[in-house]
């Protein structure tokens, strides 16, 4: 009987030819990445929960299984994933981005806890689905703590018009991904408002420590929430219409309820759970987040657009001090 290589030698070997790459999630996103590996020459599958592909087929014989679903699938997709019999050999990629309301766990996490003796990665970066499905230019971070699990991954979805990067900050990487959708809320709350760009810039700038203040506490490492899976992705979701999460705030601005909204989009704004669950995060571990604070009670009703806005604008006078944007205001 022979005997199984090391998973190194095994990654190692999905750098230098096709693999088969399970995506799990048929909406905007899940099909992008399917087209991006498939036009490298990899064999794809996609599964989604309505289709009639069953779920042990789906992911038979994969050696990348890449999870595209939204936040609140994904405990129990792992609890199911859990039943099956998946080879340490195989890669997980989580593509979600969001908080679990239950634990307040990442989904890397989650499959990680699940799946401690596999290599779980996280692909995140400024990514709107729509301008990759036209094909448009654009770069993401693949993270992970195993480096030639991460090193296998960016070559799955590396492309002529896609540029891959490599981290060995999953954490990180997920958490840039994650928490600045909170803050394109409070963007399109600005935007919604007509408040201009230096209000816009203003908001952008401050938000950057805040986010980064809460990413580090929880783990990630400094210099991610600078790259593209941070500062970059706030970015791209900041100042796009396309942003789910930006239309949120748009709409809140112009009176509309977050239910009429919500409806409006047909989708999933992550952005709203992660509010909340960041609140409880924050109150938990003590950590200063206006900005966040604010989108979380327009989110609930309790305030409006303008108040909010009036809310950061009254914060006390102070010099601007880089130790203490980073430690706490």
């Amino acid at each position: 009987m022979l005997a199984t290589p090391p998973l190194a030698q095994v990654f190692e070997a999905y750098k230098h030819r096709q693999i088969t790459l399970t995506i799990l999630g048929s909406g905007a996103w899940g099909k992008a990445l399917a087209h991006i590996a498939n036009s490298n020459g990899h064999a794809v599958r996609i599964w989604s929960r309505s289709g009639d592909l069953p779920l042990e087929d789906a992911l038979a014989g994969a050696e990348v299984i890449m999870s595209a679903i939204s936040m609140k699938g994904v405990p129990d997709l792992v609890q199911r994933l859990r039943g099956l019999n998946i080879p340490e050999t195989t890669i997980f990629v989580t593509a979600t981005k969001g908080l679990d309301p239950e634990t307040t766990l990442t989904p890397s996490v989650i499959f990680q806890r699940a799946f401690p003796n596999h290599a779980v990665a996280v692909l995140s970066g400024p990514n709107l689905s729509k301008e990759i499905e036209a094909g448009l230019p654009a770069a993401t971070v693949v993270a992970c703590a195993n480096e030639t699990a991460a090193e296998a991954v960016q070559h799955v979805f590396a492309g002529e018009n896609f540029r891959t990067y490599r981290s060995s900050d999953p954490l990180g990487a997920e958490l840039g991904g994650t928490l600045k959708n909170v803050i394109a809320i409070a963007v399109g709350v600005c935007e919604g408002l007509e408040l201009g760009s230096n209000a816009r810039s203003a908001l952008i700038t401050r938000a950057l420590p805040e986010v980064m203040r809460i990413g580090t506490h929880l783990g990630g490492q400094p210099e991610t929430f600078l790259g593209l899976s941070g500062l970059g992705d706030m970015l791209a979701t900041c100042t796009s219409a396309l942003s789910r999460n930006y239309r949120v705030g748009y709409g809140l601005a112009q009176g509309k309820s977050l239910e009429q909204i919500l409806e409006e989009l047909g989708s999933t704004a992550e952005g709203v759970n992660t509010a909340y669950v960041l609140h409880d995060i924050a109150q938990r571990e003590q950590i200063s987040v206006p900005i966040s604070r604010q989108v979380y009670l327009l989110l609930k009703g309790d305030i409006s657009a303008e108040e909010a806005v009036a809310a950061l604008m009254e914060r006390k006078l102070k010099a601007e001090d880089y130790q203490e944007i980073l430690q706490g205001e």
